[in-house]
């Protein structure tokens, strides 16, 4: 059976255009909606995967959609929404949007093969979900801030977190901080760094470019990361990583360089995932909502579904959760 892909490489268009020009969408000249119309009639393509007319019936059935299956962020937020879904007589579908627009989550949006998504994956660009998106095919993105018929975004206050976490160590009296970050591209990482960077300028503080380095939001980035802070000597007092996963595996380097936690160095994470009250030391972090934020974005889903007006954002907050990994610097 042809797919949505299928005509976009016939016609030569990208695969949002071929999207928005199957539905009819102004953005498409009729030139270029007559060239796509075309391919799919050659191919014999049916703008449904399952030839399900959407006007008439539903799948009762919504897609939560992620860059990666893994991990204890993505199964509690999986968990929160499955639960909002039975709540509403739905089944959910998780799948990766690993591959990006050529991915099948991205199918399954361009096709409406589900009646609605939740979408947490960087790699699926504003353009596609704009194009996906509607009154009859809501999404609620997270950790976005995106705009557009049909879309409503929930987002935690990162920028906020990273203040206070930063802020919690210069308070403790740490100057010398060194920030391990996710990737460049995650709006995540970037909020959590813009927070640490305002920290350290209230308080006249000096990033040091060598203390600032990428470990991916991944435990083994942490770990590689912390190595390579440690190979370069003149370590800093205090480690604020961006998130929990990195700061478990940055603990796992310092234990195995001899590096005492907190003794000689303290740390600081971010997400509160339920590793971090269980490891040696338990970690210090910020606490970002993660089953609560999962729920809401469910929650708003079904009420698009059931034709309710949202608002364009939602911003939950942060709270710093204090353990054992930080102590006063003297």
């Amino acid at each position: 059976m042809a797919t949505i892909k299928d005509v976009a490489k016939l016609a030569g268009v990208a695969l949002s255009t071929a999207s928005y020009a199957m539905n009819g969408d102004s953005k498409v000249s009729a030139k270029t909606r007559a060239k796509v119309l075309e391919a799919a009639r050659t191919l014999n393509y049916q703008k449904n995967g399952f030839a399900m007319d959407l006007k008439r019936s539903r799948t009762n059935t919504i897609a939560l959609i992620l860059t990666d299956l893994s991990g204890p962020y993505y199964s509690e937020l999986i968990r929160s929404i499955q639960d909002v879904a039975l709540s509403n007589n739905y089944d959910l579908i998780a799948c990766s949007s690993m591959g990006g627009k050529e991915s099948t989550a991205v199918r399954f949006m361009l096709e409406k093969r589900v009646d609605g998504a939740i979408v947490l994956a960087q790699n699926i660009s504003d353009e596609i979900l704009q194009a996906s998106a509607g009154s009859r095919f809501p999404i609620v993105v997270m950790d976005r801030l995106l705009s557009g018929s049909g879309l409503t975004s929930v987002v935690v206050d990162g920028e906020q977190g990273g203040y206070t976490a930063t802020r919690y160590l210069i308070e403790k009296g740490h100057r010398s901080i060194a920030y391990i970050s996710g990737p460049a591209n995650s709006y995540d990482n970037a909020l959590r760094y813009q927070g640490f960077l305002r920290a350290m300028q209230e308080a006249g503080l000096e990033e040091k470019p060598k203390w600032r380095l990428s470990g991916g939001f991944v435990r083994d980035g942490g770990h590689k990361a912390t190595k390579m802070m440690l190979m370069q000597g003149d370590l800093p007092t205090a480690v604020f990583y961006g998130n929990d996963e990195m700061a478990i595996g940055g603990l796992k380097a310092l234990e195995e360089a001899g590096v005492s936690v907190p003794g000689d160095l303290s740390v600081i994470g971010f997400d509160d995932i339920q590793l971090a009250e269980y490891i040696q030391p338990a970690l210090t972090t910020i606490r970002q909502p993660m089953y609560e934020s999962g729920s809401l974005a469910g929650h708003l889903l079904f009420q698009m579904l059931n034709g309710d007006s949202v608002n364009d954002i939602y911003k939950l907050k942060i709270e710093l959760i204090d353990r054992k990994s930080v102590i006063a610097h003297t």
